[in-house]
């Protein structure tokens, strides 16, 4: 399969293209993705901004329109975006089918919101009259990273689009071809040059983030990339919004049925390879509950089957990439030279194939410091450290302990007591008794962080105000 650069809603080809390996099986070639250069983003924006002038002046009952249009075609090829996908980034194949059908939930939630979160203003008193107008930016430029790239581009994209912008899409390099493939099918129902994808290396997205023509940047990934991202765009006073990464503790209290909440922690610190934003990297545990909680953790992780991603046995994939595996790596081999009490878990699935993909058995990490690297850092694979603790109040102090604050979780059979916790944790989100979402949650809840987790939300009805300029005019009343 041979995937390229997606400009003027025509498939751009160029003259180095990319060999996509399978990271479950690195022996197989799954597709090749053009690599794009500079004088593409200038190509693509320029498109972009010609296009936003139409764009930007049709009524939002008709972008409303397009936009439904556009989900439409993406549910008739959910299973060839996912299998794309799957094969180029090492998710379980199901996990990203039902992360298409989620994007696409987000975007028809969007699509809801749009109307009263795009609706003018008009007061009027003796002196005078005014209308507060909300209307698009222009160019977006978007970045989307590896681990989870159809549902992050489709909750970005949607009040982008809705708002009356234009975008221009850059993939993470390890994770472009399912991106383009989903951007591709969608534009068939936009206008040209609304949707464009470059993918690329640096190189791409230096360029991207210093046009000048770029309004605004929109960001999910790592901090180091976000503060390169703001010094480019502070060279045109561009707008940022960073969705970054995590470090979220998980609070265990001492009234829980461990028997009901370790398989969810588990799960939330373990899925995906434990390579997405808001994953359970740390989990307190006081220390009556601490031995059981360990026990408890080691054998549901034990049960988790590693394997390719489309193994239908496999619970869980391999990781994304090169990199991110030998960090992983690394980060195992200074814990156990550290004297660390560790154990890795989980029964291999075709352990003649490990050696040809970037596998990893779950670790769990036992009787750590709480300023240990793995305490502190965000691992983003599949390694979770357990921590004790005595009083509620050092476990709040140790939970707040971090420059990051994106997710944070507490479990407790007493509402009224997690809440009271809950609300002194510096996070963006806190859930309790669950780590994710529920549907009333994904639909209201502002998704993001703080501290250096983020800049700005993403999903529910304040995401519209990142995307939007106000233009305020004011009549003045002669007097009489």
């Amino acid at each position: 399969m041979k995937v390229n650069l997606f400009i003027n809603n025509k498939e751009v080809p160029t003259e180095q293209y990319t060999k996509v390996r399978d990271p479950g099986r690195l022996s197989e070639v799954v597709g090749f993705i053009a690599k794009g250069e500079a004088s593409h983003i200038d190509q693509a924006v320029q498109a972009a901004h010609q296009a936003f002038r139409s764009w930007s002046q049709t009524s939002l009952d008709e972008r409303i329109e397009i936009l439904l249009k556009a989900a439409e075609e993406i549910e008739r090829n959910t299973s060839f975006i996912a299998s794309v996908t799957a094969k180029e980034n090492g998710i379980l194949l199901s996990r990203t089918i039902d992360e298409v059908k989620l994007g696409l939930m987000d975007l028809r939630n969007m699509v809801d919101l749009a109307p009263s979160a795009l609706q003018s203003r008009e007061l009027e008193d003796e002196s005078g009259w005014v209308r507060v107008v909300k209307k698009p930016m222009g160019v977006i430029a978007c970045i989307v990273p590896w681990n989870a790239p159809i549902i992050l581009t489709l909750q970005k994209i949607a009040p982008i689009l809705l708002s009356g912008n234009t975008i221009v899409v850059k993939p993470s390099p390890t994770a472009s071809m399912g991106v383009v493939t989903l951007l591709a099918t969608m534009a068939k129902s936009f206008p040209p040059s609304v949707i464009n994808v470059v993918p690329g290396g640096g190189e791409v997205g230096s360029a991207l983030t210093s046009h000048p023509l770029v309004r605004k940047i929109s960001f999910t990934g790592g901090g180091n990339t976000a503060v390169s991202i703001m010094k480019s765009a502070a060279e045109t006073l561009k707008g940022v919004h960073f969705e970054l990464g995590g470090n979220d503790p998980a609070i265990v209290l001492d009234d829980v049925d461990l028997k009901e909440v370790v398989p969810k922690i588990v799960e939330g610190a373990f899925r995906r390879t434990g390579q997405f934003c808001f994953a359970i990297k740390r989990v307190y545990i006081p220390d009556k509950l601490y031995d059981a909680f360990y026990e408890q953790a080691c054998a549901v992780a034990d049960a988790y089957k590693i394997g390719h991603q489309l193994n239908e046995e496999a619970t869980m994939g391999p990781i994304n990439n090169e990199l991110q595996y030998q960090r992983i790596n690394e980060l195992v081999d200074r814990l156990e030279k550290s004297g660390a009490h560790l154990v890795k878990l989980g029964k291999q699935l075709e352990p003649e194939n490990w050696a040809n993909g970037y596998y990893l058995q779950p670790v769990i990490v036992r009787d750590v410091n709480r300023s240990a690297e793995i305490v502190t850092c965000e691992q983003f694979g599949p390694v979770l450290p357990l921590i004790r603790y005595q009083t509620e109040e050092e476990v709040i102090q140790m939970a707040n302990d971090s420059e990051f604050g994106l997710g944070s979780s507490i479990w407790s059979s007493d509402f009224n007591r997690a809440l009271n916790i809950a609300n002194q944790i510096e996070a963006g989100m806190t859930f309790i008794n669950g780590h994710g979402q529920t549907p009333l949650g994904s639909k209201t809840i502002p998704f993001g962080g703080v501290k250096q987790s983020g800049i700005g939300r993403e999903k529910s009805i304040e995401v519209f105000d990142e995307f939007i300029d106000y233009h305020g005019i004011n009549f003045h009343k002669q007097k009489s």
